[in-house]
């Protein structure tokens, strides 16, 4: 047994001794009485456990002080619901009532600490330790008072032990001993839970000595304080340390933990007293106390069910009326601004298409100029490139050839070769330049013609290697797509030839459902990516952006270089 509904419900009535509020209105003054003479009603049925017309009327009271805002009292009923949920077994339903409260209290106060502990008791009654442990530990934090920090603080300590922390919980509950917590005006009754507690974490510990003599200091003392509910709990422990140790002495703490719990009509108890005499198995009156144990739980199962279908019924019937009520005062509402409400969908309707049309008239043109200038752009690079290829490379070795046959006797024959050999390799340079810009075959041969175009780089010291090209089906891929990859395609090869030295290109072609991917890699001397030459690139990034493509470079020092190009089909 870790908890005490009755002990909660008094620190409860103590937190929310409400301060009633006085209004003016002589309407409100006449809703705000008859609120807390339901109130006081149900706090006396409660104290009668008359649990279910207690609810109902607390429940009644709540909805009248919604009525006159009156927040205190609202939180106040709230809360004692709850509590009523939990002596009745339906810990859900509790939570749900306890957090509707929270937004009628004052935060970080001693109420919310005691919604907090509230929160608590549910999820451990739940077997939600973790989360448990949490609201404790708020509830813990939101008292200011070191001694009402005790209650929850003891309550982790009671989950420690259920979770088999033995160690955690004798640091916490021997810390709640000390001499700090000793000097003030505490409850003895505060201090008997703890130790039993604290002897019952070193017994399961395996602290044997230590926890029995804690425990029965426990017991001796709550016999003398005449504390009756608290000696169950002591009761049961010691029957589960004599359990393993002698059977009759653990037979007899269970059934006087069981006798008086049936005298104070305390249901959890009786059960887990049960248990221990059925698990005991010492003689033929197992087989009784198995049928009592049926008994009961089939029992409280019935009655908690009935009491959570009741709490439920009357929560429900409580918002079905309020939700009418507030249904029929929108109504009227509702009808009066019906007629509006068309007219300006109407006029929204109308400017919103007005607006829709001048936005798409305006993209439109917007994409068309942009594709536009990018055309212009690439063609623009590629008229500069050839231009300058032509400039600083032919017309220099024009110049030279010029030069040299003004200045050699051509009669002679190897004059003749040599003058022969450079005019051959400027015209093979004017047909690389010549096939590097010509138009493109985008037909049935566009893989052989791209196999040759690369195939052209190849040397004796060079090796190119195209993988996976005739996988692709470039039948399916349109013309400007197709010019664009070998327009690029063109460009690396030049790039690698001008810039990288590399003597191994890979180009790897993929496809999927809606991409083109091409990856580029050689093993050339790369760069700092902060140093790469930017005119060419850049003309393959203005390329790709045409066909809404991408292309990205990767290159480190002595790394290589390469590129990732992703084209949608």
């Amino acid at each position: 047994m870790l908890r005490s509904p009755f002990f909660s419900f008094i620190i409860l009535l103590l937190l929310f001794s409400c301060k009633e509020k006085k209004n003016v209105n002589s309407n409100n003054e006449s809703i705000r009485k008859e609120a807390i003479t339901l109130r006081n009603i149900a706090n006396e049925n409660h104290d009668k456990q008359n649990f279910n017309t207690s609810f109902y009327q607390f429940n009644k009271s709540k909805k009248l002080f919604e009525t006159i805002k009156d927040s205190a009292n609202i939180g106040y009923t709230l809360t004692i619901m709850a509590l009523i949920q939990q002596v009745n077994g339906d810990y859900y339903g509790s939570k749900e009532t306890v957090t509707e409260a929270l937004p009628y209290v004052k935060k970080k106060s001693v109420y919310t600490a005691a919604i907090n502990n509230i929160l608590g008791i549910a999820d451990k009654e739940l077997s939600l330790y973790d989360d448990a442990i949490v609201y404790y530990k708020t509830a813990a934090d939101d008292f200011k008072d070191p001694i009402d920090k005790r209650g929850p603080l003891s309550n982790i300590g009671a989950v420690y032990i259920q979770q088999k922390k033995y160690d955690k919980a004798i640091a916490l509950l021997e810390s709640l001993l000390s001499k700090n917590f000793l000097k003030e005006k505490v409850s003895i009754t505060d201090e008997v839970r703890i130790l039993d507690n604290l002897g019952y974490a070193y017994f399961k510990k395996g602290m044997d000595q230590k926890g029995f003599s804690l425990m029965n200091e426990a017991l001796q003392t709550r016999n003398k304080l005449k504390d009756t509910y608290g000696s169950i709990e002591s009761y049961l422990h010691l029957a589960d340390y004599y359990a393993k140790k002698d059977i009759k002495k653990s037979n007899k703490n269970a059934l006087t933990a069981y006798n008086i719990a049936t005298k104070l009509n305390s249901v959890d108890e009786r059960l887990e007293a049960l248990q221990i005499l059925i698990s005991n198995d010492h003689s033929a009156q197992n087989g009784k106390y198995v049928q009592k144990y049926f008994t009961l739980n089939d029992s409280i199962i019935k009655v908690r069910n009935n009491f959570k279908n009741k709490f439920a019924k009357i929560k429900y019937d409580s918002k079905k009326e309020k939700d009418e009520n507030a249904k029929l005062r929108l109504e009227k509402a509702e009808n009066l601004l019906s007629l509006q409400k068309d007219k300006y969908l109407r006029i929204v309707f109308v400017i919103v298409f007005v607006f829709l049309v001048i936005l798409i008239a305006i993209l439109i043109r917007y994409y068309k100029n942009k594709n536009r200038a990018i055309e212009f752009q690439t063609s623009y690079n590629t008229e500069t490139r050839i231009a300058k290829k032509i400039h600083d490379e032919l017309a220099n070795d024009v110049f030279q050839v010029i030069a040299f046959a003004e200045s050699q006797p051509l009669s002679t024959e190897s004059t003749k070769e040599n003058l022969l050999q450079k005019l051959d390799d400027i015209y093979g340079r004017v047909r690389g330049v010549s096939r590097e810009n010509n138009k493109i075959d985008t037909g049935i041969d566009f893989t052989n013609r791209i196999k040759e175009m690369l195939s052209a780089y190849n040397t004796s010291e060079r090796n190119i290697i195209a993988t996976n090209l005739e996988n692709i089906n470039w039948e399916i891929i349109d013309d400007i797509k197709k010019i664009t990859i070998s327009r690029i395609l063109q460009e690396l090869m030049v790039n690698m030839k001008k810039h990288s030295n590399a003597n191994l290109v890979l180009i790897k072609f993929e496809s999927d459902q809606k991409s083109i991917l091409i990856n580029y890699n050689d093993n050339g001397k790369g760069s700092e990516k902060t140093k790469l030459i930017k005119n060419g690139l850049q003309n393959m990034e203005n390329r790709m952006q045409a066909v809404k493509g991408t292309i990205d470079f990767d290159t480190e020092p002595d790394k290589g270089f390469r590129a990732k190009i992703a084209m949608p089909k």
